[in-house]
């Protein structure tokens, strides 16, 4: 074996089926001298690097553990979880708004993307599966996520892991229990055995099945344990009950809080930089307090998954012709066409008021988000495509022949007077990177992390105190309320108020009050951040090109108030089993929208036909029928619950969109997760039904009427 060849040596016997990874990853490591071995630890640049982590973030790869000598690349790190973050790149839709498509294979193409583009630019590792649970819809990193269901969130993660992994390694983070973001560097979640295991952990365990090939570990405390020193979730979860036998990663600077507690506790990785362990490392392992058996195990995980997936990506490299190419605008187009969600849509006089005719010849565009780039925050997963289609654009281009005036809405009453003269008036408003998002300074980095040279203690919370005061007088955070602010609420009151024919096209990544005025518009559009083709897929849904294809992935509350308390301040938090449509479900409160709601331009029926169900899972066949005069798609949605109880709570158990031409029927066979049926024993670790009256029903969005649902047992035959 050729030294400076070692590496590729390494993954051509495994392509072979000469040796497996992990002989391939022991046979490495004889190679390696003890510096090397403890690089392969941390970062690799100096921690002089610190205070321009903003800018190269968006620049280069940050690269841990590579070995020159041996041909090791290292872990070549780039974040991207709307696109990859390096140079100028497609910028998907946020993820929330994919999740709004409730389309995994949609969603395994733009994973696929994401790590094409990110291999072209250099990296391996794509940090770009966020599986975090929306707890409450005011976390500002709420955009980043796939929703408030774990079966949702799980399916969603599990498709993007898979397509990631065809050209990159796939990061899953921020593990665990990692859903709030003003106090995350600090908070400690108190929750018990039942609620994490059965609500906050298993779509984690649905990516590690999927193939995750690394795990970031969390800011956040756990059981009063930072997560990066967390053996018991770290080790004992994640390795012994799950089998996942990749590495873990620290979230970035502040994420690593002891060298060597965190390098026992099963964290592998110090991102980005030399800090912490470069330190205190070696001595640790000459004094004894470290074991070499410790430092060679992390070592094995590392090499062994960086072999084994270089071995079995897809091995023709991807040139940088694929960045942002056509191909990838096109798929752009159709994630966000897919996510967007019609909440209202009522007649004027016969006819609802979308789609609207192409006929139209005056139109007026109003609100401060109409034109311009929102692409979402501006924290790590920032993505700076060549060019964006904004809303304004993208209804210009749909309706060339009409006139379309427009204004900011800053002055209420000139946007009024151009809504009285349209034929529909369209306003859009929402949120931006100023109201909700990855707190930070400045361009992409983490609050706090300029300057920060600490190890720990006094000095240390001083400096992160000093930059969460910062952040409160810049952008990002968690959210201060879930209404729209007060001069775009006005500003839809006086143009509805000029124009009956008003839709008002909300823009954010999470749920938006809108009762204070929902009942003055006919049409209420939920457009997220759509991306760079985000204003194009908006015009075509509004013009009726396409069907607006989304289904809610949370609830909408009538008032903020029905959800649990939300404290963006709180220095320790309970996580339990009550949140979002659940937690409504259990108190016996209406939404507004209810969790998986949306509307199509046509109608749909939707019919159980049979199922089976057992502690491992089941199917389900459902007749799908089209009732409307044009073809369309719907998300068909299977519930359980214990219909026994004064207020069934709804569990999602399966989904599956499917596309039904105008009069036609479909019959669509469903996998069902039995997850949320069991519960496990903290003993034993061990699974089982839970006891109730339990039943199944076919929907279309959260059922709140269980009238027609089928018992069944979720029990082994």
């Amino acid at each position: 074996m050729e030294k400076a060849n070692a590496f590729n040596d390494a993954v051509r016997a495994v392509r072979d089926g000469a040796r497996d990874a992990d002989e391939s990853a022991t046979q490495l490591i004889t190679l390696l001298t003890d510096k090397e071995l403890l690089g392969l630890l941390d970062g690799d640049s100096p921690r002089r690097l610190l205070p321009f982590i903003p800018v190269l973030l968006g620049r280069q790869p940050f690269v841990a553990g590579a070995v020159a000598r041996l041909g090791i690349p290292g872990i070549r790190f780039s974040d991207g979880a709307r696109g990859v973050v390096i140079g100028a790149a497609t910028a998907f839709p946020v993820t929330m708004a994919r999740a709004a498509t409730w389309d995994p294979e949609l969603e395994q193409r733009v994973g696929v993307a994401i790590g094409a583009e990110t291999r072209a630019q250099g990296a391996n590792y794509s940090a770009s599966v966020c599986v975090n649970l929306l707890r409450h819809p005011a976390w500002g990193r709420a955009q980043e996520c796939y929703g408030e269901d774990p079966v949702l969130v799980g399916q969603m993660g599990s498709a993007l892991t898979r397509g990631v992994r065809v050209h990159t390694m796939a990061c899953v983070k921020h593990f665990a229990l990692n859903s709030m973001e003003n106090e995350r560097f600090e908070v400690d979640v108190a929750v018990d055995d039942h609620a994490l295991h059965e609500v906050y952990l298993p779509h984690f365990k649905a990516t590690v099945d999927a193939g995750a090939d690394s795990i970031m570990s969390a800011y956040n405390r756990v059981r009063g344990e930072y997560m990066d020193v967390n053996r018991a979730l770290l080790t004992d979860v994640l390795r012994h009950e799950w089998g996942f036998t990749g590495f873990v990663t620290s979230d970035w600077v502040f994420g690593t809080h002891d060298a060597v507690a965190s390098l026992k506790a099963g964290m592998d990785i110090e991102m980005p930089l030399r800090m912490l362990r470069a330190r205190a490392l070696p001595a640790a392992l000459r004094s004894g307090e470290l074991d070499r058996a410790t430092v060679l195990q992390s070592a094995h995980r590392i090499l062994s998954t960086s072999i084994l997936h270089a071995a079995t990506r897809e091995q023709q490299e991807p040139s940088a012709t694929v960045i942002a190419s056509p191909a990838h605008r096109a798929l752009a187009l159709q994630a966000a066409a897919e996510s967007i969600v019609l909440l209202k849509n009522d007649a004027i006089g016969e006819t609802p008021l979308l789609p609207l005719p192409r006929t139209t010849r005056r139109l007026a565009v109003v609100g401060r988000l109409a034109d311009g780039d929102n692409l979402g925050d501006h924290g790590s997963s920032r993505v700076r495509p060549p060019s964006t289609v904004s809303p304004l654009q993208g209804i210009r281009e749909a309706f060339p022949a009409a006139h379309i005036t427009t204004d900011s809405g800053k002055n209420e009453s000139a946007a009024a007077a151009l809504a009285a003269q349209a034929e529909t008036a369209i306003v859009v408003v929402g949120l931006d990177q100023h109201d909700e998002g990855e707190s930070v300074v400045t361009g992409g980095v983490d609050v706090g992390i300029l300057g920060r040279a600490f190890n720990s203690g006094l000095s240390r919370r001083i400096f992160i105190g000093l930059a969460h005061l910062a952040a409160r007088f810049v952008r990002g955070g968690d959210r201060s309320s879930l209404e729209l602010r007060p001069s775009d609420a006005s500003l839809i009151r006086a143009v509805a108020a000029a124009n009956p024919r008003t839709v008002v096209v909300l823009v954010g990544g999470s749920a938006i009050v809108t009762d204070a005025w929902r009942d003055r518009i006919p049409a209420l559009v939920l457009a997220w951040y759509g991306g760079m083709e985000g204003g194009h897929a908006l015009a075509s849904m509004l013009t009726g090109d396409t069907e607006p294809g989304g289904r809610l992935p949370f609830v909408i509350p009538r008032d903020a108030a029905h959800l649990p308390p939300f404290d963006s301040a709180a220095k320790a938090v309970v996580y339990d089993d009550k949140w979002g449509q659940r937690h409504l479900d259990a108190t016996g409160v209406a939404p507004a929208f209810p969790f998986g709601f949306g509307l199509g331009y046509t109608t749909m029926t939707h019919e159980l036909l049979d199922h089976t169900f057992a502690d491992t899972g089941g199917t389900a066949r459902v007749l799908v029928t089209n009732t409307g005069n044009r073809a369309g798609s719907t998300v068909v949605q299977l519930y359980a619950a214990d219909v026994a109880a004064e207020h069934p709570v709804a569990q999602l158990v399966g989904f599956q969109k499917v596309t039904v031409p105008s009069g036609a029927s479909a019959t669509v066979q469903i996998t069902l997760d039995a997850g949320p049926t069991l519960q496990r024993d903290p003993n034993t670790r061990q699974w089982s039904a839970r006891s109730g009256e339990w039943a199944l029903l076919a929907a279309q969005c959260s059922p709140s009427d269980w009238a027609g649902a089928v018992p069944f047992r979720p029990t082994a035959d």
